[in-house]
C-alpha cells in the first residue's frame, strides 16, 4: 500500500505552529527564547499556536 506523500506546504505549515501539548515543542521553544516551558505554554494559551505570535508574546 502506498503511503501518503507529504508536501512541502504541509511541513511549512507545521513549522509555523507551536503544539502547546507536546513537551518537545515546549522545550524547543523554551530553549530558543530563553523562557521557561510554562511561560511558553501560557503564551500559546494566550495568543494562539502561531509561532510568530508566541515569540512576540514572549518578547523575542
Amino acid at each position: 500500500m502506498a503511503t501518503a506523500k507529504k508536501t512541502a506546504r504541509g511541513r511549512k505549515q507545521d513549522r509555523a505552529r507551536v503544539a502547546g501539548r507536546q513537551n518537545y515543542e515546549l522545550r524547543y521553544e523554551s530553549k530558543k527564547t530563553g523562557r521557561s516551558a510554562a511561560a511558553v505554554k501560557k503564551a500559546v494559551k494566550k495568543v494562539g499556536n502561531s509561532r510568530k505570535r508566541v515569540e512576540k508574546g514572549l518578547g523575542r
